[in-house]
């Protein structure tokens, strides 16, 4: 933790811990939270369901309601504050070294990238499963995890051998080895019925954009290779082409040559 003198004194500088954009969406979701919970306090259920629906991530709504916004405000409702505590901690914990890494701008693209990408894909997955909707297409999901957990997924690709510690056990995994038992985790959650108010499905679809994010430059360097390997093969054929059709003419008579 730094700290600077200032004559009579020291001053803490949280800087360190707290990037700038990481403490920006820290108190962007903490003065959500005290929205929502003033709202129920003062209004009962009925403030509580207001955030939900308007500003959390219905499905159905977001569709065919055209409530736009939700893929992204969603990011900012939380449920408890157990809810907003571990989803703030972990984006304290595993985001800070990915801003000073990548800088304010990229890492607020990969955060809003990973969290609104899982959006459109519990979206999707919640329409083809109940597309009158009837059920799960109306239930509203809210919170920061789909995008937290691309930042998991950014720390193990990035940062392998990174030690975590598996609290309450006295032991430490690597970030790689410990990313992968949380998908795994997530993924069993999404095929069984737990019936556990989790999103499984936005903490997997968060995993899944953030690796495509992170992958996109071998991908698109594959494809330039294809398409380079393909005009080395289109001129080399032209090439043949041209030096067996000037093989079979006769060679021009050396008195006709022009000094």
């Amino acid at each position: 933790m730094g700290s600077f003198g200032r004559g009579y004194g020291y001053r803490f500088d949280l800087s360190g811990y707290f990037p700038r954009a990481i403490k920006t969406i820290c108190l962007a979701c903490v003065g959500v939270f005290v929205l929502q919970e003033l709202s129920t306090l003062l209004f009962g259920r009925g403030g509580e369901l207001f955030w939900q629906r308007w500003f959390g991530l219905v499905p159905y709504a977001a569709v065919f309601g055209f409530r736009i916004w939700q893929p992204f405000t969603y990011l900012f409702l939380h449920s408890g504050i157990l809810h907003i505590l571990f989803n703030l901690l972990y984006l304290c914990m595993f985001g800070a070294d990915l801003e000073r890494m990548w800088g304010t701008r990229k890492f607020y693209t990969y955060f809003f990238l990973c969290g609104v990408g899982a959006g459109v894909i519990n979206v999707i997955v919640k329409l083809i499963l109940d597309p009158h909707g009837q059920a799960s297409a109306w239930v509203p999901t809210i919170g920061a995890s789909g995008a937290i957990y691309g930042i998991l997924l950014a720390n193990a690709v990035l940062l392998p051998q990174r030690q975590v510690w598996v609290f309450p056990l006295p032991i430490t995994v690597s970030m790689r080895i410990f990313v992968i038992v949380m998908g795994a985790i997530e993924f069993f959650g999404t095929i069984g019925a737990s019936g556990d108010n989790v999103s499984h499905i936005c903490h997997l679809g968060g995993m899944l954009v953030g690796y495509v994010y992170l992958r996109r430059g071998s991908y698109l360097y594959n494809f330039r290779n294809y398409f380079s390997d393909w005009q080395r093969r289109r001129l080399k054929k032209k090439f043949e082409v041209y030096v067996r059709d000037h093989n079979d003419k006769p060679p021009t008579r050396p008195d006709n040559w022009v000094n």
